[in-house]
């Protein structure tokens, strides 16, 4: 009886034993999934080059706010890649006389920063994915700017992968596409195209040429400029659209000959920029001999001026917020 109590109890206390072992392993389980299933935090980085202007702004903030609805659960910083514009700000942002005499300037763009900075100010609260979204035309120079910033910090390596600093930081692509072979740059130029239906229709209804100017580079190539013009005009043939440069080809006097060779006399002129800043106000709709407006009409041709940046149109700012989602979806995260 003495052996059979004692084997009982033994056997009672290895049930005991197991029983508690597999109690922790559970809770241990449940911790480690926790920690499995915590939710990935996301944030985005919105690229643009920036303006002097204040009466320019509306096209950036409306770009941010359209960005910020299609991800509700996502913070999203604005960065400025001019270190020019960015002190500009700066300083009148530490003028009381400024800030009080414009109500109407949000105190993110009296403080606003660059790219770095901004990725640093998400990296500290915490964030694991950041999706750098650059709001430029063309995979040109701010784009490859931008893009040797991404890899170089998604090149950082930890001793230990738990201090690394973030998980991945994503680049978006500009606005007309860059080389991708899950996104091919002729449908960005479409998509762009459909987008600035509006400024066809009203050029069609007035009669009119559409005549765009964009920023371009005496550097980099203007491809992707010369093949939107002759998608523009493949898809809306009842309106003449031209592209013509502040900087690199094709310029002035190539749009000149073109209006020339189809006899045109009354134009619509508008940027084909982000914002209607310093560049639209004066290389093309300024009072000076030398504007496009200005040798036009000498020209005797009629301009018809909108200074209007392409991020006030909805679909433009929506086609920013697709790019940001595309980039995600790519990584294979999911932003909210």
């Amino acid at each position: 009886m003495k052996h059979v109590f004692l084997m009982s109890l033994v056997l009672s206390l290895v049930a005991l034993i197991f029983s508690a072992s597999q109690a922790m392993a559970e809770a241990e389980g449940a911790h480690g999934m926790k920690e499995e299933k915590k939710a990935d935090r996301f944030g985005i980085v919105l690229a643009v080059f920036g303006t002097s202007h204040e009466s320019a702004l509306p096209a950036i903030l409306n770009i941010q706010n359209k960005v910020a609805a299609a991800f509700p659960h996502t913070p999203v910083k604005l960065a400025f890649t001019s270190n020019m514009i960015r002190k500009i700000w700066q300083k009148r942002g530490a003028d009381p006389a400024y800030v009080k005499a414009h109500p109407e300037v949000p105190r993110e763009i009296l403080e606003v920063k660059g790219v770095l900075a901004s990725i640093s100010d998400l990296q500290d609260k915490g964030v694991d994915y950041i999706v750098v979204q650059p709001v430029h035309m063309a995979a040109a120079e701010e784009y490859h700017d931008l893009a040797s910033y991404v890899s170089a910090l998604n090149s950082i390596r930890t001793m230990k992968p738990k201090n690394m600093p973030f998980k991945r930081i994503l680049l978006g692509r500009p606005i007309m596409g860059a080389y991708s072979l899950q996104h091919v740059y002729a449908e960005d130029l479409k998509t762009l195209a459909e987008v600035l239906a509006p400024d066809v229709q009203e050029a069609k209804a007035k009669g009119q040429a559409l005549v765009y100017m964009a920023h371009g580079n005496e550097y980099m190539p203007a491809g992707y400029y010369m093949e939107l013009e002759h998608v523009m005009n493949q898809m809306y043939p009842d309106v003449k659209t031209f592209i013509t440069m502040v900087e690199g080809f094709p310029g002035l006097n190539v749009l000149r000959e073109k209006l020339r060779h189809i006899k045109a006399k009354r134009v619509v002129l508008r940027p084909l920029m982000v914002v209607a800043g310093d560049h639209a106000k004066n290389d093309m709709a300024g009072e000076e001999p030398d504007s496009i407006r200005s040798v036009l009409q000498k020209d005797g041709i009629q301009v018809n001026v909108e200074l209007r940046g392409l991020g006030e149109l909805n679909g433009f700012a929506e086609l920013v917020a697709s790019h940001i989602r595309d980039a995600a979806v790519d990584a294979g995260v999911e932003l909210r």
